[in-house]
């Protein structure tokens, strides 16, 4: 199984970085794509509808201002959708926050700190965990070190 990180511009690129580099330290495999749930709504919807069925466990993604990526894709898919608001916009990442947190009943997005991509990576490692021993394990190393 592997985890998508999607962020809504690619200059959210480097907010995202650690997404990347803490599954890339858990082994497990991702993919990154870039696309707006403004700008592409539609590449949004096939892309969240389509993910079960092309291998991804869970769903990362990273938007700043309006931050409706999180909201949208998990509108599409029944995977665990997690929100990593943006700093930046008018208020340097409250909007994103509570645009991300604030969903309706039925459409969770988990929700990390603004800019907190790491920690949304490990999230997901704790889901894809539950099922898989070696990924537990590697998890209880991690912790064991001091988490970082």
């Amino acid at each position: 199984m592997k985890v998508a990180i999607l962020m809504g511009s690619p200059r959210d690129d480097e907010k995202m970085a650690g997404a990347s580099e803490m599954l890339e330290r858990f082994e497990v495999e991702h993919e990154v794509h870039v696309m707006s749930a403004h700008r592409n709504p539609e590449q949004v919807g096939d892309f969240a509808s389509n993910a079960r069925d092309n291998g991804f466990a869970a769903i990362i993604c990273g938007a700043g201002m309006a931050a409706h990526l999180a909201g949208v894709v998990s509108a599409h898919t029944t995977l665990p959708v997690i929100g990593v608001p943006l700093s930046g916009g008018i208020s340097d990442g409250l909007d994103s926050l509570l645009s991300t947190v604030q969903m309706p009943r039925g459409i969770p997005v988990a929700t990390v700190a603004v800019n907190g991509s790491a920690n949304a990576a490990v999230l997901a490692v704790e889901m894809l965990s539950i099922t898989d021993a070696e990924l537990a394990e590697r998890l209880k190393t991690f912790r064991d070190e001091g988490a970082r």
